[in-house]
C-alpha cells in the first residue's frame, strides 16, 4: 500500500528547516541582551524595556538587501549580506537617536540549503553583535516554486527605544548650524541595479567585486556616544535616493543643506561606476550615497568636539555643509 504523498514530496524538508533553527541558536546566543525573556524558538519573543528608560519611546524600522543579493548568489557570497540587512534597519531606526534593542529576520527560498541559510544568518547575528541588539527570532520560509534554484530573499525588522526628551527629530535645526558627513564602506545596499547593469558578466570575476560586497556600515554605537555627549540635531541614513533625496527628509520647512562635494574623498569605486557606466554627476548623486553613509546636524560652536569623538571611536566624520534659509520645501544641493 502507497503512503501517499508527503511534504518533502511537495518540495518542504521540515527536518532541513528544524535544524537549521538548532544550528543558528549559538549565532542568535551571542546577541543576547539582559532584556530578552524568551528568543529564538517560540511563537513570539520577549523582551522588556531596559530599565533605564523612564519614558521610553519605541522606535521600529524594516528593510532588505535589495538587488545586492543577485550578486550575492552570482560570486557565491552569503557570509556578508546578514550584515547589510541589519545595518539598513538598525541606521534608520538610529536617525532617532534609538537605541536598537532587538532584531527579526525573514529569510524565504525556494529550496532551503541549509549551509547558505547558516552563513547568512551568521552574518545577520554579525550585525546585531555591531549594532548591540539581540537577534531575538524570525522566519525561514521554503515555498517551492516562488524563487529560481539557488535564490532567496531576505526582509529584516527591527526595534529600538529611545528616551522621549531625547528623540532627535530636526524640528532644532536652524541656517548656521553645520554638517557632518560619516564615511561610507562602499555603495552599501543602494543602486545595485544599476551597479549590476554597469559591471556586466565580465567584471564579476574581478577586485572590483570586493568593493561591491563590502557591507553597509553599522553607525549604532559610535552616533549614540555622540549623541550622549554632544547635542545631536539630526540624523539621515543615506540610502536611495543618497544626499539629495535623504538629508531633506530631516530638514524644516524654510531650510536647506548645502553640501560641498569637494569636502570628503569619493571611494574609487564611486568613480570606477561613474566612468564605465558614464552616469551624469546628478545621477551619481540622487542613486549613490558617494562616499556619506550617515548625515549629522550640529550646531557650529559643537562641531569640532562631534568630529573629535567620532574620531575617537573609529569614524571618519568630515565637515561637508551648512545648513541655510530656504524658500519653501526643505532641499539638499550638492556644489
Amino acid at each position: 500500500m502507497s503512503n501517499g504523498l508527503s511534504y518533502r514530496d511537495a518540495g518542504v524538508d521540515i527536518e532541513a528547516g528544524d535544524a537549521l533553527v538548532e544550528a543558528i541558536k549559538p549565532f542568535a546566543r551571542k546577541t543576547m541582551r539582559p532584556e530578552v525573556m524568551a528568543g529564538i524558538g517560540g511563537f513570539g519573543a520577549l523582551c522588556g524595556i531596559p530599565e533605564k528608560y523612564r519614558v521610553p519611546v519605541l522606535v521600529s524600522g524594516t528593510d532588505g538587501v535589495g538587488t545586492k543579493l543577485k550578486l550575492a548568489f552570482s560570486l557565491h557570497r552569503h557570509d556578508t549580506v546578514g550584515i547589510d540587512l541589519v545595518a539598513m534597519s538598525v541606521n534608520d531606526v538610529l536617525c532617532q537617536g534609538a537605541e536598537p534593542l532587538f532584531f527579526l529576520d525573514y529569510f524565504a527560498c525556494g529550496k532551503l540549503d541549509n549551509k547558505v541559510a547558516a552563513n547568512v544568518v551568521k552574518g545577520i547575528a554579525e550585525g546585531c553583535e555591531l549594532a548591540g541588539c539581540t537577534l531575538i527570532g524570525g522566519e525561514t520560509a521554503e515555498m517551492p516554486g516562488m524563487y529560481p534554484e539557488g535564490e532567496y530573499d531576505l526582509a529584516g525588522f527591527c526595534v529600538g527605544v529611545v528616551e522621549k526628551e531625547r528623540i532627535i527629530d530636526g524640528r532644532s535645526i536652524a541656517p548656521g548650524d553645520v554638517v557632518l558627513g560619516l564615511a561610507s564602506s562602499g555603495p552599501h545596499s543602494n543602486g545595485y541595479s544599476l551597479i549590476r547593469r554597469i559591471i556586466g558578466e565580465e567584471h564579476l570575476a574581478s577586485e572590483l567585486t570586493d568593493s561591491l560586497m563590502e557591507p553597509t556600515r553599522i553607525y549604532v554605537k559610535p552616533v549614540l556616544k555622540l549623541a550622549a555627549a554632544v547635542p545631536v540635531k539630526g540624523l539621515a541614513h543615506i540610502t536611495g535616493g543618497g544626499l539629495v533625496g535623504n538629508v531633506p527628509r530631516i530638514l524644516p520647512q524654510g531650510t536647506k543643506a548645502v553640501l560641498d562635494k569637494k569636502k570628503w574623498p569619493r571611494h574609487e569605486i564611486f568613480r570606477w561606476l561613474q566612468n564605465t557606466g558614464n552616469v551624469a554627476e546628478d545621477e551619481m548623486f540622487r542613486v549613490f550615497n558617494c562616499g556619506i553613509g550617515m548625515v549629522i546636524v550640529v550646531a557650529p560652536d559643537k562641531a569640532q568636539m562631534a568630529r573629535m569623538l567620532l574620531k575617537r571611536e573609529g569614524e571618519l566624520a568630515y565637515e561637508i555643509g551648512t545648513i541655510e534659509a530656504g524658500s519653501g520645501e526643505p532641499e539638499a544641493q550638492i556644489v
